[in-house]
């Protein structure tokens, strides 16, 4: 209950909005639209259609249709369907992906702690569908964005990798618990929304194209069309041994192809039409020629998951994990060598999850001019609350995932679009060997082709000044050649400031920014910050 007896939902205690008669969408397309097909300039969908007659329909379905605004947004219900349905698919590798990066099917191929234990590779997968489902569906709801959520591949390969050899599994988590718990101050307090608004716009747009070619790179590399060649130069390369020799990346090629035909023909539900054709042609080549899966010692077999039908569906979920959360890892390994760790952490997770809304909610037309989009503030709340959730569960901080750009190039628009994708991932934890017909190859045709859509926005981008210039050239080809959205900003931000207060234009760069800019070569540097802090 809000002051004067007025009711508010959850929704409106995250980020309170002032209501607006419901209004259809009737724009058509122009050059101020996004590859969409909505407009990139509108303060948020509902503004940029035309003023109706207030929405008098009555009943569940339209009391739905308009708390997520789907007429509103211009969009369908069928399309917010399919959009679930596509983020889904392109997501859904991240429930067999998760475990093997963070646990194992025995400890002598496990990420082992400090006190020697490891993570059973069924209850990450089970813990991982859970928290992607319920987070996605949160995020839903509260955000009203269809921006998909599951573990971060960023964190999670740093906790294996860096942190669990220091500390146990359960101190890490809680490391991870603490890293969310900042993020969520920092968002409500509104100083997470004052460093998105310190942004220029042009570093804005930046981020959607380096984003786009981040997840088009990963799409090449996971479908095994751009392999690491072993030397130090070139350190890639086209396939193997320059040539595409692979079923699987020849599978991958066919998808790519298929799927670009039909968004050229403007086919509706074109991606979802391309992963479901290209799976069914994976399993019938897999039956015949029986390829099987890489496993790290056949380069020619499929990168992940082979296609093939499973012998049982129906798998009883193990969620042990939930709440095996420590915070002695302070007591473990020190004061500065914990909050290095947390520092870590939060900057990941704070830029990374900042920049992917912001490339997702441009390329869903969501975004104004200057790159804001509906319910900001509850959005990166409720991101905070993703990484809360996941070092909860032990699955690893959850945050916003790119893969969501599919089913946005499907056509979600709203939050819908992600209950139906959180349902989906929760079905995951009893259906987990029917999650493992799609294989890599297929999900990866479709992020090239996401990407190339995310790419386009760069036609907004001033390159008539050199100042500008550089530090989106830095942003936009950072990312992917580190594999990091962090990383890309980071350049972009420190370029921006020196570069344009170098060039006589100090008045226009935020003190905020500067701020920013001075934490990230700190991040930059933290390595031998360490090290001075362990000698």
């Amino acid at each position: 209950m809000g002051p004067d007896g007025v009711n508010l939902s959850v929704c409106d205690v995250f980020d309170p909005v002032t209501p607006k008669p419901a209004r259809e969408n009737t724009i058509s397309r122009s050059e101020n639209t996004s590859t969409t097909g909505l407009p990139a300039d509108a303060p948020d969908a509902t503004a940029a259609a035309a003023d109706a007659a207030p929405d008098t329909r009555t009943g569940l379905r339209a009391r739905v249709d308009r708390y997520f605004e789907i007429t509103r947004r211009g969009s369908t219900w069928a399309r917010e369907t399919r959009g679930g349905v596509v983020t889904f698919v392109t997501m859904a590798y991240i429930v067999i992906l998760n475990p093997l990066i963070l646990g194992g099917f025995s400890a002598d191929q496990a990420a082992l702690d400090v006190n020697g234990n490891w993570l059973p590779n069924a209850q990450v997968a089970a813990v991982t569908a859970l928290t992607a489902g319920v987070m996605t569906i949160l995020f839903g709801v509260i955000a009203r964005l269809p921006f998909g959520f599951a573990a971060g591949l960023g964190i999670n390969s740093f906790l294996a990798v860096s942190v669990v050899g220091q500390v146990t599994w359960s101190e890490a988590m809680g490391l991870v618990v603490i890293n969310g718990l900042i993020i969520v101050l920092l968002a409500s307090t509104g100083m997470r929304e004052l460093i998105f608004n310190a942004i220029p716009h042009q570093l804005k747009i930046a981020i959607t194209v380096g984003i786009g070619l981040f997840i088009a790179f990963i799409g090449l590399v996971d479908s095994g069309f751009v392999r690491a060649s072993g030397a130090a130069s070139p350190p890639v390369q086209l396939g193997d041994a320059g040539s595409v020799a692979t079923l699987p990346t020849a599978v991958f090629v066919l998808g790519l192809i298929i799927t670009g035909v039909l968004l050229a023909r403007k086919v509706k539900a074109a991606l979802l039409i391309g992963i479901v054709t290209t799976t069914v042609i994976a399993v019938i080549l897999e039956a015949i020629f029986k390829v099987g899966p890489s496993l790290g010692t056949n380069p020619a077999g499929w990168n992940l998951n082979a296609p093939v039908l499973p012998s049982s569906i129906v798998a009883v979920p193990d969620l042990s994990l939930l709440g095996q959360v420590s915070f002695g890892a302070f007591d473990r390994i020190g004061l500065l060598a914990g909050v290095m760790l947390v520092f870590t952490l939060v900057f990941t997770n704070f830029f990374d999850a900042m920049g992917t809304m912001t490339g997702l909610a441009t390329e869903a037309g969501l975004a104004n001019k200057n790159g804001h989009f509906p319910r900001l503030k509850s959005a990166l709340i409720v991101e905070g609350i993703g990484a809360v959730a996941g070092g909860a569960a032990s699955a690893s901080s959850n945050t916003v995932f790119i893969e969501s750009g599919a089913g946005i190039g499907e056509g979600a628009r709203t939050g819908f679009a992600n209950v139906v994708t959180g349902l989906l991932f929760i079905a995951a934890m009893f259906f987990t060997p029917l999650t493992m017909i799609v294989p890599l190859e297929v999900a990866a045709a479709a992020l090239v082709i996401v990407g190339a859509l995310m790419v386009s926005q760069i036609r907004h981008i001033d390159f008539s000044e050199f100042s500008i210039v550089l530090p989106v050239f830095l942003t936009i080809i950072v990312m992917p050649l580190t594999y990091s959205i962090a990383n890309g900003i980071g350049a972009g931000f420190i370029a921006w400031v020196l570069v344009r207060s170098f060039s006589g234009k100090a008045r226009e760069v935020s003190p905020l920014l500067w701020v920013v800019a001075l934490g990230f070569v700190f991040f930059f540097v933290r390595g031998p910050i360490e090290l001075l802090l362990a000698g």
